[in-house]
C-alpha cells in the first residue's frame, strides 16, 4: 500500500527553466554588454554546476555570475545582480500545468511531500500549504540527489516504510534510480519519451504529470 508520495520539485512540480530563462533576460537586459548574452551566462552556470554540485543552489549561482561579469571586468556588481536574477526567477516561478489540481487530489489520500536540490522553495513557486513536509539538500544539512543520505532524510520525514513511499521526479538518475535502491517506488516523469537510460527500473513511467493518481492508484 502507498502511504506517501514526495516530489522532486524544478521541472516536475514547478516551471524552472521558464523562469530561469526569464531572469537571466532581465539581467542581459540590465548589464547591456554584447558580449555578455543569455547564452553565455547559461554555459558558465552549466560549468560551475558541474564543479560545485554539493553546494548551494544560491552559491553555484553567485559563483557563475561572478565567473561571467569577471569576462567584462563587472564583477564587483556580482551581489546586486544576482539579488535581481532571483527577484525576477521567482517572480515568474509558477507551478507546471496540473500540478496544483494533482497535488490537490493527492493530499486526501497520501501524505505529500517536496524533497529537492534546488531553492525552489515552495512558497515563492505557488505551493504554499501544499505539503505534509519539505526538504531542501544542503539547506536542511543533508547532501544532494543522489546521496543516499537524501533518501534516507525523506524518509523519515515521510514516517512510512520505505516500501509505501513513491517518489516523482524527471531527472532518471536522481528520481528513480536514488530512491530505488532504498526500497522506495518511483514514478518517472518522461516528457520527452526518451528510453530508459539504465538497468534500473522505474515502477510507472509518465509523460503528463495528471496521469499520476491514476497510476498510484492502479
Amino acid at each position: 500500500m502507498i502511504k506517501a508520495v514526495a516530489f522532486d520539485a524544478d521541472d516536475t512540480l514547478v516551471d524552472t527553466k521558464n523562469a530561469v530563462t526569464a531572469a537571466l533576460t532581465a539581467v542581459v537586459a540590465q548589464l547591456n554588454e554584447p558580449e555578455l548574452t543569455v547564452e553565455l551566462f547559461r554555459e558558465d552556470a552549466g560549468e560551475h554546476w558541474h564543479r560545485m554540485a554539493e553546494h548551494q543552489a544560491f552559491d553555484i549561482r553567485t559563483a557563475a555570475t561572478r565567473f561571467t561579469l569577471a569576462r567584462v571586468g563587472r564583477e564587483a556588481e556580482t551581489e546586486a545582480l544576482v539579488e535581481f536574477f532571483f527577484e525576477v526567477r521567482f517572480a515568474n516561478s509558477r507551478p507546471l500545468h496540473g500540478a496544483v489540481e494533482v497535488l490537490e487530489k493527492l493530499r486526501g489520500d497520501y501524505k505529500v511531500g517536496y524533497a529537492t536540490n534546488g531553492n525552489s522553495r515552495s512558497e515563492r513557486c505557488g505551493l504554499t500549504g501544499m505539503f505534509d513536509f519539505e526538504l531542501y539538500a544542503v539547506v536542511d544539512g543533508v547532501p544532494k540527489k543522489p546521496s543516499e543520505l537524501f533518501y534516507r532524510r525523506m524518509h523519515e520525514l515521510a514516517g512510512v516504510p520505505a516500501g509505501e513511499i513513491v517518489y516523482v521526479g524527471d531527472n532518471y538518475e536522481h528520481d528513480v534510480v536514488g530512491p530505488k535502491s532504498l526500497g522506495m517506488r518511483a514514478v518517472w516523469l518522461n516528457r520527452s519519451g526518451a528510453g530508459i537510460p539504465g538497468e534500473v527500473q522505474p515502477d510507472a513511467v509518465i509523460d503528463n504529470l495528471m496521469d499520476l493518481p491514476r497510476i498510484l492508484a492502479g
